[in-house]
C-alpha cells in the first residue's frame, strides 16, 4: 500500500471520526452554534487565499457554481448531519454517510444521464438496502416510541446531508477542471460563513458559555479543522495518485471509524442490524470498485 492510499484512508478516518465527535460536541453546544464556529474556524486559516486579485479572475458562472456547492455542500449538509447525529446513533450514521458513493452515482444517473453498469446499479441497490436495514431496525426499536422516532428522524436527517453532499461532489466536477481544490474550499466555505451568520449569529450571543466543558471547546477547534480543511486536503492529495476506480473501497474505512468512535468514546452498542447494514455498504462499494476484466485479444 503506497502513501498516497495512505492518505485516502486517513482521510476516510477524520470523516468518520467527524460524525462521531460532532454527536460529542452536540449534547453541549447548539447545533446552530457548532456549525458557525466550524465556518469560523476554517475561514481563520483559510483568509490568506483571499486574495482581490486572484478573485478576480474567477467567472460570474463559477461563482454562481461555489454558491451553489457551498449551500448544498457545507451549509445544508452541515445542519442536516449535525441534527441528524443529535438524534441517532454514530454507529447508523456512519453507515447511512458511507453510501455516499452510491448516491454520486445515481444522482449523476439522474441529474447527468450517465448511465451506470450493472456492478454500478446492484452497488446502489445495496447502498440503500443498508440504509433501509438501519432505519427500519430503529423503526422496530424496543426503547419506546419516543427512542424510535428520534432515531428515525435523525437517520433521514443524515441521508438528506449524504444527497447534499452528493450534490456538492457532483457540482464539483466542474470547477475542478479550472480552479484550485483548496481554492474551492476556501470559496464555498465563505459562502457557507455568510449563509450560516443569520441562522447561528443570535444563538453564538445568547448562548451560556460557562455550561460547556473546558476540553469540549478543544474539540470543537479540531472539528472545524478536521471537517473543512485536513480531511478535504487529504483527501485531494491523495485521489489525485490513485485510480478513480480504486478510490470508492476506501469510503469502507468512514463508518468503521464513526462505529469504533460511537463504542469507544460514546458507549454506543451496534446490533446484528448494524452489521448486515454495513456489510449491504461495504460489499456495494467494494463492487463498484472493482476494475472490470478485459477480455483477450483475439488473433486471427
Amino acid at each position: 500500500m503506497n502513501r498516497y492510499a495512505l492518505l485516502l484512508i486517513a482521510a476516510m478516518l477524520l470523516v468518520g471520526s467527524n460524525v462521531g465527535i460532532g454527536k460529542s460536541i452536540v449534547a453541549f453546544v447548539p447545533v446552530s452554534v457548532l456549525a458557525l464556529l466550524r465556518f469560523v474556524v476554517a475561514i481563520a486559516v483559510l483568509w490568506p487565499l483571499f486574495r482581490p486579485v486572484k478573485m478576480k479572475s474567477v467567472k460570474r458562472g463559477e461563482w454562481l457554481n461555489l454558491f451553489l456547492q457551498a449551500f448544498f455542500g457545507t451549509f445544508m449538509f452541515t445542519l442536516l448531519m449535525l441534527n441528524g447525529v443529535q438524534r441517532t446513533s454514530a454507529v447508523a450514521a456512519g453507515v447511512i454517510t458511507s453510501t455516499i458513493p452510491a448516491v454520486v452515482a445515481l444522482f449523476s444517473w439522474i441529474f447527468l444521464g450517465e448511465k451506470p453498469n450493472r456492478r454500478a446499479l446492484v452497488s446502489i441497490a445495496l447502498a440503500m438496502t443498508g440504509v433501509v436495514v438501519v432505519n427500519f431496525a430503529h423503526s422496530g426499536s424496543m426503547e419506546g416510541a419516543v427512542s424510535s422516532e428520534s432515531s428515525l428522524s435523525g437517520n433521514l436527517m443524515v441521508l438528506g446531508a449524504v444527497c447534499c453532499e452528493s450534490f456538492y461532489v457532483i457540482l464539483s466536477r466542474r470547477l475542478t477542471q479550472t480552479l484550485a481544490p483548496i481554492d474551492i474550499c476556501a470559496y464555498t466555505h465563505l459562502f457557507g460563513l455568510l449563509l450560516m451568520l443569520p441562522l447561528g449569529i443570535g444563538a453564538l450571543f445568547s448562548f451560556d458559555y460557562a455550561s460547556v466543558p473546558g476540553n469540549l471547546w478543544a474539540l470543537v477547534i479540531w472539528y472545524g479543522l478536521s471537517a473543512s480543511i485536513f480531511s478535504f486536503w487529504l483527501w485531494m492529495k491523495g485521489i489525485r495518485h490513485v485510480p478513480g476506480s480504486l478510490a470508492g473501497v476506501f469510503s469502507a474505512v468512514l463508518p468503521i471509524a464513526a462505529a469504533v468512535y460511537g463504542i469507544v468514546f460514546l458507549g454506543e452498542r451496534p446490533t446484528l442490524a448494524h452489521g448486515v447494514a454495513l456489510a449491504c455498504v461495504v460489499a456495494g462499494i467494494a463492487l463498484a470498485s472493482l476494475k472490470a476484466k478485459r477480455a483477450p485479444p483475439v488473433t486471427p
